[in-house]
């Protein structure tokens, strides 16, 4: 069986982006995009949003970024390794290979899907996060907290939610960055 883990980069205040949905404080350094590698490999799925999708078909063609770094590059041949899921109601079509769109977020079909596949499956981005959260599908919660505050700008996690968890996982990467691994509790 497989887990459903929400991994994202967070502030140190909560936030994934900024007021304007500013990413460019959370581009990570060599060190830190060798360990996202690392705990994106063995991912054979990622659920997205449709603005979340759109944001990270870039790594269909990393070669493409402005001096592309062989960790960029690698986490490019992950990504496109990878299925994908979209959830779009207003998307038309997915312009990567292996990506399927889906117009609706079904719960089942997620839990479906943990029971068929041999390999973990990421959410990315909150909106779809917050569905899966709320239905009790997210087994795992990875965080990179980022040494930024925001002060505002688009939450990482839902308002009233309570849930307890245990950590799994802790550890420094780059330069001032932590990774924490927290399981649900059941």
């Amino acid at each position: 069986m497989s887990k459903l883990i929400y991994f994202m980069p967070t502030s140190l205040d909560g936030f994934i982006a900024g007021e304007n949905d500013d990413y460019d404080w959370s581009a990570p350094d060599e060190e830190v995009m060798a360990f996202i590698n690392d705990v994106h490999r063995p991912i054979g799925t990622y659920l997205y949003g449709r603005k979340n999708y759109e944001v990270m078909t870039i790594w269909e063609t990393p070669e493409l970024i402005p001096d592309p770094k062989p960790t960029d590059l690698e986490f490019g041949r992950i990504w496109q390794a990878a299925n994908k899921v979209v959830y779009s109601r207003s998307l038309e079509t997915v312009s990567t290979p292996k990506t399927r769109l889906e117009r609706e977020f079904e719960p089942q079909a997620i839990r479906d899907l943990k029971d068929q596949l041999p390999h973990d499956i990421t959410v990315a981005g909150p909106n779809l996060a917050t569905h899966a959260i709320r239905a009790g599908l997210v087994d795992e919660y990875q965080l990179l907290v980022v040494p930024s505050l925001l002060g505002r700008g688009k939450r990482i996690l839902p308002d009233n939610i309570h849930l307890n968890l245990d950590l799994l996982d802790e550890r420094r990467v780059g330069k001032g960055w932590v990774y924490l691994r927290y399981r649900t509790q059941v």
